[in-house]
């Protein structure tokens, strides 16, 4: 006995350690789920998402390390391009930074406080589909321009590393560099938003410094009128090559105009900039949907930036074009690509260009974090409410994981080369750009006719650089043409698999419908809906032809759902009202799908009433692959079985299901 007691005993406590571990093993699970998932809770709760913000020379940084590191590859570039006349082309470029764009995205900041940026304010001016068709379409281009950031970036960063002779042989391998600094990238976002930024803070003021000493003696040497082993002697002699060559200035200022194209990669910070604005701390006073401070903040964010990198710009390429001998940026060339660091290693010795490289690697390599972060804002904000991706999108951390695997793909594909990877990339900037400038030229349509004219020349100027690129470099179409086709093409698929969710947040019923649905249940002890369409038979001969094919007894409640716009997907707030005609007692209600606006009412009158309302319906007449394809599109189609398995879905419980009669 005392034996089969101690076994007892023995096997109660081992019972009790398994639940134990289940417990804590559910518990380490569950605790993964809500640090992974974090954000999506507050986002369904309310409508968007908990931001992590910042001040706005911090998230400034976050924006800089995109910006401010083409600095890297800006002088080489318009050298290239240009010529001696490299620095004219470049105070072009300046202006229409300063003059142009910079407007541009503070009316693209006034407009979206949120971070919608300038595809909000598109997809305003075109309605439904064709407005949902253009936000898919920009954002391709926008994908194409953030993803070929981090992955560009982090290549350029491992082509630096891969180069420099005293780093060991393993390291020489750019496929594993790129790979490595993308997944270090992830991890960093996977820990926090907040992490990012420190790191962005460190990455930009160190960069920044080094930059203000390497230029800033590049600039003394000038003055200093030094003798050079360049393609000019000094600056008196490079403005006398400049005349003879080219003329006049106003033929410099032409031919600079032309040459533009080529240079304005160095602007690719803006839209990231607005891009991030939910990031930027406001006033504690702000107000949620018009945040003044979080706005006025921005446009400090960008004029500071404009201003900043348009000093570099400028400083650079004069020192870069008078110190540097032109054979030395061809390819091959010792400052191919990396004009600035010529400077360092040559003016101020080796071991502060070494710690220049290094600073220009890391900043490389982290300029996808401003991109990753336009991504996790942009994307939340308009597939999932389009019903083109699934609601974990909303949650920031599945978001980082799907975005670095697209970003390993696409450096596989592209197997980490700079080069192959540029024409993409300016076309993204430039596409977005554009468009920004054509949504502001629009908001300002009505305004005084001087500020007009101005946004519509600035909007001339991007839409004939945009051509230009594509003209000249027609691989970044294709590429982004290929994002925009993968798009649609997931947006689709996601629509077709989530088109049995209920879709509706919340349901409110006036007084009188809630009238109506009490004054049943009192009587009958459930509710009767019969569905009817707007607009079609009158009331006398649907109630006739409900009570013939249903053997309908007593009384009922017609219901009338009128689609809104089925191009959304989901609706906050369903109001129901309810009316009165002669005998006839109806409910109405406003959606984006007649079936799952059905689903959602009667589950709701279910909840409230405490039993099962029974809907009436009739089959539709007709080919059913034509009515699923009208459902998906227009909202109604399919009505008896889609709301049936909406219903299924959203009700396991068969006894507690709403109940579905077809005739």
């Amino acid at each position: 006995m005392q034996a089969q007691a101690s076994t007892a005993s023995h096997v109660k406590a081992t019972i009790r350690t398994a639940e134990a571990g289940e417990r804590r093993s559910g518990s380490h699970q569950n605790r993964f789920r809500r640090w992974f998932f974090q954000g999506l809770r507050e986002s369904q709760k309310h409508g968007s998402h908990c931001r992590e913000q910042d001040a706005w020379w911090k998230v400034m940084c976050l924006t800089g390390v995109d910006y401010f590191s083409s600095l890297g590859y800006a002088p080489g570039i318009a050298f290239l391009a240009a010529g001696i006349l490299s620095p004219v082309a470049t105070v072009i470029l300046v202006l229409l930074t300063l003059l142009g764009a910079l407007p541009i995205y503070a009316k693209v900041a006034e407009q979206s406080p949120h971070g919608q940026g300038s595809i909000s304010m598109l997809e305003h001016l075109l309605p439904r589909w064709k407005g949902k068709l253009l936000v898919l379409c920009l954002l391709g281009f926008a994908a194409t321009d953030f993803i070929i950031t981090i992955t560009l970036s982090a290549a350029d960063a491992a082509t630096h590393v891969a180069q420099n002779p005293w780093v060991p042989d393993f390291l020489h391998n750019k496929m594993v560099l790129t790979l490595g600094m993308l997944a270090v990238l992830g991890a960093i976002f996977l820990k926090g938003f907040r992490e990012a930024i420190g790191v962005c803070v460190v990455l930009v003021v160190a960069y920044l410094a080094l930059n203000v000493v390497v230029v800033g003696d590049g600039l003394y040497q000038i003055v200093l009128n030094q003798q050079t082993v360049g393609n000019t002697q000094n600056i008196s002699t490079w403005i006398e090559r400049l005349f003879h060559s080219h003329g006049s200035i106003w033929q410099m200022i032409g031919l600079s105009c032309l040459l533009f194209p080529k240079l304005a990669l160095g602007m690719s910070g803006f839209e990231t900039g607005v891009a991030v604005m939910p990031h930027v701390a406001g006033d504690s006073h702000d107000d949620p949907k018009s945040p003044q401070g979080r706005i006025r903040n921005t446009r400090f964010l960008l004029s500071t930036a404009a201003i900043i990198m348009s000093l570099f710009l400028m400083g650079s390429s004069l020192a870069t074009t008078v110190l540097i001998p032109e054979k030395e940026f061809a390819d091959g060339g010792a400052a191919n690509g990396r004009a600035l660091a010529y400077l360092a290693h040559t003016y101020l010795g080796n071991y502060f260009g070494a710690v220049y490289d290094i600073s220009t690697i890391l900043i490389l390599w982290f300029a996808g974090a401003s991109a990753m972060a336009g991504l996790l804002n942009l994307v939340p904000r308009y597939l999932p409410r389009y019903g083109m991706a699934p609601e974990w999108t909303k949650a920031t951390r599945p978001l980082v994981l799907f975005f670095t695997a697209v970003a390993f793909t696409v450096t596989y594909l592209f197997r980490a080369d700079v080069d192959a990877q540029g024409g993409a990339y300016a076309t993204g900037v430039l596409v977005l750009m554009t468009s920004a400038a054509l949504a502001s030229m629009l908001t300002v349509w009505k305004e005084n006719v001087p500020r007009r004219l101005a946004f519509m020349g600035i909007t001339a100027v991007f839409v004939y650089t945009t051509v230009i690129n594509s003209f000249e470099r027609p691989d970044g179409m294709k590429i982004a043409a290929l994002f925009i086709f993968t798009i649609l093409i997931t947006s689709l698929i996601s629509r077709v698999m989530r088109t049995t969710e209920l879709r509706i947040k919340q349901v409110v019923l006036d007084e009188k419908a809630a009238r109506f649905i009490k004054d049943d249940v009192e009587e009958s002890g459930f509710v009767r809906i019969v569905a009817h369409r707007p607009g079609g038979i009158d009331y006398r001969k649907k109630e006739k032809e409900a009570r013939e094919t249903h053997n309908l007894q007593g009384k009922f409640l017609f219901l009338e759902v009128s689609v809104e716009d089925a191009s959304e997907f989901t609706y906050d707030t369903l109001e129901v009202h309810g009316v009165e005609t002669e005998h006839f007692r109806i409910l109405r209600c406003e959606s984006t799908a007649v079936p799952n606006t059905i689903a959602a009412l009667l589950m709701h009158v279910g909840r409230k009433t405490g039993t099962p309302p029974h809907l009436y319906v009739g089959w539709t007449e007709g080919s059913p692959i034509v009515y699923i394809l009208k459902y998906l599109f227009f909202g109604e189609g399919e009505t008896a079985p889609v709301t049936r398995e909406i219903l299924r879905e959203a009700e396991r419980d068969p006894s507690r299901r709403p109940r579905v009669h077809v005739g």
